[in-house]
């Protein structure tokens, strides 16, 4: 059976790609920084139907908790099929570029692209014993330059997420170097 990985799986996002995969066959680790609130989440998913799910704690911003939700797979699963770093934080609206601090800025980038890049490399040994591993960075499409630099995108003005948008667009850079 496959295997995936989820960060930030219990909600959103994550939760709803957590319950596709478990679909289509895939054992999926629903990751969440707080095990008590991920353990809930996989309970009502197995009380709807969902049997291949399991909670697994990760919080993206503590080595700690990677290197032993990577232990716990390794035990398990021997290998990792698919990693979806999905965990990610829009921090304090609303983010000007002149007056947003950079202590809000290396918050932001923290969980949205340091985690990324930790959580990736300590699960590279893993993912390269599946015969198709696979690696998705959930991004946004205000994370695009493209977009973010077009005055007829409806979102050019929003200048309200300088930071958030920052760090998606290095994640896309980081993404792209990766593959």
């Amino acid at each position: 059976m496959k295997s995936a990985l989820i960060t930030g799986a219990n909600k959103g996002i994550g939760l709803e790609t957590a319950k596709q995969l478990s679909k289509q066959g895939l054992f999926v680790y629903l990751g969440s920084r707080d095990i008590k609130k991920g353990e809930v989440i996989v309970q009502e998913l197995k009380d709807n139907g969902f049997l291949n799910v399991k909670a697994i704690e990760i919080d993206v911003t503590k080595p700690d908790t990677i290197a032993s939700a990577k232990i716990i797979i390794q035990k398990e699963q021997g290998h990792l099929d698919v990693l979806i770093n999905n965990a990610g934080i829009s921090g304090v609206l609303p983010q000007n570029a002149l007056e947003t601090t950079p202590d809000h800025y290396k918050e932001v980038f923290e969980v949205n692209l340091y985690s990324v890049i930790n959580v990736t490399q300590t699960f590279i040994p893993l993912l390269k014993k599946s015969p198709e591993p696979r690696i998705v960075n959930v991004s946004t499409s205000v994370g695009s330059l493209s977009l973010q630099s077009n005055s007829n995108w409806p979102a050019y003005d929003y200048a309200k997420y300088a930071v958030y948008a920052s760090s998606k667009s290095a994640m896309n850079m980081y993404t792209i170097h990766l593959a």
